[in-house]
Parts: structure tokens; C-alpha cells; sequence
């Protein structure tokens, strides 16, 4: 089921900035509703790696069908699952957008690539889920160069990530180069993730 309620509440319900800005904890760090600040629930191990995959999987706003599929693939690889399972996700077209900071949010760049504003190396592609290679070249497409959102994004935001560069007069970026652990959220275990994918295997 698709979650369409407010970014904030879950990421207080979560205790975890699911839009990496951490506005969502500053004002009131403690979970919403009128018993938030006095709840102290102790977790399973179980409750413990749930609540991981779930800071992670809304974090890159991936539904759950799309998140094990991805698990998978880590699963199948020669690399430390963890890791690989979360540079799938920073591959992603709609993660790249973002981090190229065309959108404010993932919720944004999703919307932009569903709606043909974007290619992929001079192509349209409208997938949000695609997975990149390093070396792709991700480009606004010359008839939404004008939009208001992607100037504006491109405004707010004082530095884009290193492993992406981007040419913001053209509206062009590139994939440089796989992301790399210390430069990923450190609040995200990703050991209890695959735990918790291990108890469902």
C-alpha cells in the first residue's frame, strides 16, 4: 500500500529524517499524536531491524515489492549485501535527480521523470526505478528546461553530492562515480535490514 500521508510524522514515528534535511526532528524529536513525547516502547530485535528497513526503504520512497526485488540482487552479488543494496538505491533514476538537485525531494523527482522531463544519455525515459550506470548522463529534455520547480530546487541547494556532476547551465548531470559508505546516512544499520530479510527467506 502506498503511503501518502506526511513526510514528517513518519519521520518522527521513525525518529529519523527520512528527507535527510532533519528539519522533520528539530522542533519536536519524539513521535506524533498527543502521547508522542511520553511513548517508550522497547522493541523486538524483530521490531529493531523493521523499523531499519522501514527508515530506509521511506527514505528512498520505494515501495516494498520494488525494495525486496533490490534486496535480492544484493543478495545474489560478490559484494557485502548491505552495501550494495543501498548503492541500488542511490542508482536509482529518481534518487539521481534528486541528488542532482533538480527536485527538492525524491517525491519530486519521481513526479518530474513520470511525467517525460527527463533523459537518460539524449533518451526519454520515464522509470523512475531504472537502475543507472556509472557514466549515464541524466538531462532535463529541452522542452521542460523552463519549469519553475527544477530552478527553484537548483536555487536551495548549497552542495550537490559528490558522486554526481552537474552542469547547471544545461541542466545536465553525470552519474561520476558509485557512492560510498561514509557518505550515506550513518543512523541507518543496514546489518539489521538483511537480518530482517534473512528471517523471510
Amino acid at each position: 500500500m502506498k503511503y501518502t500521508g506526511s513526510d514528517w510524522k513518519r519521520s518522527r514515528r521513525l525518529g529519523f529524517s527520512t528527507l535527510e534535511t532533519g528539519k522533520e526532528l528539530a522542533k519536536r524529536p519524539y513521535g506524533p499524536g498527543q502521547h508522542g513525547a511520553n511513548r517508550r516502547k522497547k522493541n523486538s530485535e524483530y521490531g529493531k531491524q523493521l523499523i531499519e528497513k522501514q527508515k530506509l526503504r521511506h527514505m528512498y520512497g520505494v515501495n516494498e515489492r520494488q525494495f525486496r526485488r533490490l534486496f535480492m540482487i544484493a543478495l545474489a552479488s560478490k559484494e557485502v549485501t548491505g552495501y550494495a543494496f543501498m548503492k541500488l538505491l542511490e542508482s536509482r533514476l529518481d534518487n539521481l535527480v534528486y541528488r542532482m538537485g533538480f527536485a527538492r525531494t525524491r517525491r519530486g523527482a519521481r513526479q518530474l521523470v513520470n511525467h517525460g522531463h527527463v533523459e537518460v544519455n539524449g533518451k526519454k525515459l520515464d522509470i523512475p526505478s531504472a537502475i543507472l550506470k556509472v557514466g549515464d548522463i541524466v538531462s532535463i529534455r529541452e522542452n521542460s528546461k523552463g519549469l519553475k520547480v527544477i530552478k527553484e530546487s537548483l536555487d536551495s541547494i548549497a552542495t550537490k553530492a559528490g558522486w554526481v556532476d552537474v552542469d547547471v547551465e544545461k541542466l545536465s548531470g553525470k552519474y561520476i562515480r558509485e557512492v560510498e559508505r561514509n557518505e550515506l546516512p550513518q543512523d541507518i544499520t543496514e546489518s539489521q535490514i538483511v537480518e530482517y530479510y534473512n528471517r523471510k527467506l
